[in-house]
C-alpha cells in the first residue's frame, strides 16, 4: 500500500457543499490511504480570508489547492500520482 498523503478540508459546519465534500473524501479516505483535517474556516480570521468565499478547498501540501467547491476526482488522483 501507498503511503499516507496527508489533506487538508478548509470549509464551514453549516456549509451544505462542505459537508457534502467533507463525507465523500471520508468514504474515500481508506482506499485511497488518506488522512484528511477538517478546519473550519470560521475559527480562524486569517484563513477565513484567505478562502472565504471558495469553500469548500481541499488542499495538500504547502497549501496547494488541489479543488475547491466540489470534489474534484481527477484533480485529487493528479495530485496524488505526482506525489507518490
Amino acid at each position: 500500500m501507498s503511503e499516507q498523503v496527508l489533506l487538508t478540508l478548509y470549509g464551514r459546519e453549516y456549509c451544505s457543499l462542505c459537508q457534502q465534500m467533507r463525507e465523500e473524501l471520508r468514504l474515500l479516505a481508506p482506499d485511497l490511504n488518506l488522512d484528511v483535517i477538517w478546519l473550519d474556516i470560521d475559527d480562524d480570521d486569517v484563513i477565513e480570508r484567505k478562502y472565504n468565499e471558495m469553500v469548500p478547498v481541499l488542499t495538500g501540501d504547502g497549501d496547494e489547492i488541489i479543488c475547491f467547491y466540489h470534489l474534484n476526482r481527477r484533480a485529487l488522483d493528479a495530485y496524488l500520482a505526482r506525489i507518490r
